[in-house]
């Protein structure tokens, strides 16, 4: 049975936590897709002002790396 966020994350052992999704078909969310050579970097801009902006979201902070 799965276990709620709230009771897994303890913010007074670790602050800072690596959150991932997974997805299983072949999709880019920006970059070049080397098989069929389209490019999905006109997302990026998109991407990037919406973590902005989440990241202004009370308690959930964004630490970005380049």
């Amino acid at each position: 049975m799965a276990i709620a966020r709230k009771r897994q994350v303890s913010l007074v052992d670790t602050k800072y936590y690596h959150c991932i999704s997974r997805c299983v078909r072949r999709a880019f969310l920006c970059g070049e897709d080397r098989f069929t050579g389209q490019s999905y970097e006109h997302r990026r801009g998109w991407v990037e002002d919406k973590l902005l902006k989440i990241n202004k979201t009370p308690n959930l902070n964004f630490l970005f790396k380049n």
